[in-house]
């Protein structure tokens, strides 16, 4: 007899309470493995795969693409134990997943049904619940099974923008004109995520336009055109209807412009043009710790400028020799680390409740790291037991993964004290925002030639400017000056660093 067990979106660490699903890695009726991943999520700090600690078929799925769950909402069910292939549905040959499967061996039944080797939190290895659910009879639509992929619900592998959409009438894109496309049967053309996501979130049907992609592929440019499309006619629409010999204006030409031009947001329209973007995800995250920051910090910023003409040498002379190369994000780094161990006030955070200052006994650097997904910091943990070469290789893996979306929660979290190199946007200086709840940010220009006195002669030198914004509850400006001004030296003349090496 086969148990139906349901699988929650599990406590994925560091405080998160949501996740954002960007990807099916499933379809209602596969087969499972203890530990396959099942669904790739975006977090407010990374984009993950989780895997499902369960085997067997999945009997139904919740929540569409680009949907955000909370933490312990269901995720999918997995019937499990002998028989339960017998809750795989019937095979659609209308939906890509029937066809797919036709030819999967059976076997889910000799599946085990212990609980997964791979630890999520609130998972763990124990032995799967000895519960039941009831299975919902197949056919039926639920609106807590809106994304389980049976057909004409609405799912997100079929790309449409669901039962609520009213996007009836919407111009759509062929070869450079306006049309409105015929509804059509079985899945959307679409592939991106996004482009799903951009229609769902502007209630357009992507069921009515054209693609203009290879084969009728619907892009994000076809979304895109049809949205302005919409909202230059609706405008029309208002300017048009004119007053009612009441002196109000006609309710089907406000029905028009909101239609087009609304987005959702408190039932607030937006002028033809003006674009919302949703604070949520990375941006969203990134939003609240900045502005978490500027309430919480009392912060100050101090400047200088630097000769780095002599740290750039000492660098090429590393990558001269054998070896791998050296990165200067690495050597301001061990920088960073020798004049935290001088300053250890700015190795520190507050706890408010407490009304402490909590100095650390260790470095765990974050750096900032801009990616398509927005600004993330990774964060390279025992920093100050690194030298430039192991602190060069971790800086290059981290970044890898950020740029890649890869990145785990625990390696975003828990840094001590950033590093931010906003020279590689061009700028030579900044006032850097302190990471919430550190204590400290080092900013580092853009290393320029410039005029410099030199030995007493006017001379052209490599010249950078450094920033330090530091929270004035931790030290006052004595010792950030003093810290500013060792980093300073340390660029200026290298050697400085052997002291502490």
């Amino acid at each position: 007899m086969a148990q139906v067990l349901e699988f929650k979106l599990p406590d994925l660490g560091e405080g998160l309470t949501e996740a954002e699903i960007v990807r099916w890695l499933v379809q209602v009726g596969d087969v499972v493995a203890v530990d396959q991943p099942v669904v790739e999520v975006e977090t407010a700090k990374a984009m993950v795969e989780v895997p499902c600690p369960y085997g067997g078929v999945v009997t139904a799925r919740f929540g569409e693409e680009g949907a955000e769950l909370p933490v312990g909402a269901p995720l999918l069910t997995v019937a499990v134990g002998e028989g339960a292939e017998g809750h795989r549905p019937a095979a659609d040959p209308g939906t890509d997943g029937g066809a797919a499967r036709a030819g999967e061996q059976p076997g889910a039944g000799e599946r085990r049904s212990e609980g997964s080797g791979n630890v999520l939190v609130g998972y763990g290895t124990s032995e799967a619940p000895a519960r039941r659910r009831r299975v919902r009879p197949q056919g039926r639509a639920s609106g807590a099974a809106a994304g389980s992929g049976t057909a004409g619900a609405g799912t997100a592998g079929s790309g449409t923008a669901g039962a609520g959409s009213s996007g009836a009438g919407v111009p759509g894109r062929a070869n450079g004109r306006v049309r409105v496309a015929e509804p059509v049967d079985g899945p959307v053309p679409v592939i991106s995520p996004l482009v799903r996501r951009l229609a769902r979130e502007n209630d357009l049907d992507l069921r009515e336009l054209t693609g203009s992609g290879p084969d009728g592929l619907i892009l994000r440019a076809d979304v895109e055109y049809a949205l302005r499309a919409a909202a230059a006619q609706g405008g029309r629409a208002a300017r048009e209807a004119g007053p009612h010999p009441d002196g109000t204006v006609r309710e089907q030409a406000l029905a028009a412009t909101a239609g087009a031009a609304a987005t959702g947001s408190a039932g607030s329209a937006v002028p033809p043009g003006d674009v919302r973007i949703p604070l949520k995800g990375v941006r969203g995250a990134v939003a609240d710790k900045l502005a978490r920051s500027r309430r919480e910090i009392p912060d100050a910023t101090c400047w200088v400028d630097a000769d780095a003409t002599e740290l750039m040498r000492a660098r090429a002379a590393m990558n001269a020799a054998s070896g791998p190369k050296i990165s200067l994000v690495a050597l301001l780094a061990r920088i960073c680390t020798a004049a935290l161990a001088r300053f250890p006030e700015l190795n520190s955070t507050v706890d408010t409740q407490a009304r402490e200052i909590v100095r650390f006994d260790h470095v765990h650097l974050g750096f900032a790291a801009q990616t398509d997904r927005g600004l993330v910091v990774p964060v390279v943990r025992d920093a100050h037991a690194r030298d430039a070469e192991a602190l060069t290789s971790e800086f290059a893996r981290l970044t890898e993964a950020a740029r890649a979306g890869r990145l785990t929660p625990g390696e975003l979290t828990g840094g001590t004290f950033t590093l931010n190199n906003y020279g590689v946007f061009g700028v030579d200086g900044s006032t850097p925002i302190v990471n919430h709840p550190e204590a400290a940010m080092l900013g580092v220009g853009r290393i320029v030639p410039k005029p410099w006195v030199h030995e007493g002669e006017l001379a052209v030198r490599q010249v950078v400017q450094l920033s330090l914004t530091f929270d004035h509850r931790v030290c006052d400006g004595g010792t950030a000056g003093g810290f500013l001004r060792y980093v300073a030296d340390c660029v200026e003349q290298p050697a400085v660093l052997l002291r502490t090496l």
